[in-house]
């Protein structure tokens, strides 16, 4: 009787032991990875960004259950010219002072293809969050570790960024692009729809 009341108390206590050896852990390795933007211009506005975290959690051994968060620091935008850097950190544009982080948090995702998937999630930029869809495609699956290439599109006058820079025509639309390095470091392997 005792033996039955300690294993109920201990399945109460600790009910999530034995999921949590049941669900794969990533690492993301930032010196592989690089999060990108380019938008269409009059003269060409590509930029990378040179501090930023990036975690892949997993619910369940099955990929649709991974959940993506980016926190990229705005204040390390670098397009290669001091002047667009200094435009871009400005209150026109990123206004860093405000709101050092741009953020996205993925809420769902769907599988499109063997290795593809539309991701949704809430996008941050400037304090505004809006809703945006980010397309993955993963390489080397099955082998423990490989590479997230995702691409998201947004409307930068959705988030207040109405300004241009200038002597520069800038278009509306702008590109994001994820390169992410991600290692499984312990649990099992991701389970893909066939």
């Amino acid at each position: 009787m005792r033996l039955s009341v300690f294993c109920l108390l201990s399945a109460a206590v600790f009910p999530s032991l034995s999921q949590a050896q049941g669900v794969p852990v990533f690492e993301v390795q930032p010196g592989e990875s690089s999060v990108k933007f380019d938008v269409e211009a009059s003269v060409p506005i590509k930029g990378t960004f040179g501090k930023w975290d990036a975690t892949l959690t997993m619910k369940s051994p099955d990929a649709r259950t991974a959940v993506l968060d980016i926190k990229i620091q705005a204040a390390t935008v670098d397009t290669g010219n001091g002047m667009k850097n200094g435009k871009l950190k400005s209150k026109d544009f990123f206004d860093v002072d405000k709101s050092p982080l741009i953020t996205f948090h993925s809420t769902k995702s769907v599988q499109t293809g063997p290795n593809t998937f539309e991701v949704d999630g809430d996008f941050t930029i400037r304090g505004v969050t809006k809703a945006e869809k980010l397309m993955l495609t993963l390489s080397g699956k099955g082998t423990g570790s490989g590479t997230i290439q995702g691409t998201m599109a947004f409307d930068r006058k959705d988030y207040g960024m109405n300004s241009g820079i200038p002597f520069i025509k800038i278009a509306n639309r702008v590109e994001v692009n994820v390169a992410l390095k991600a290692k499984r470091v312990s649990g099992p392997p991701v389970v893909f729809q066939q």
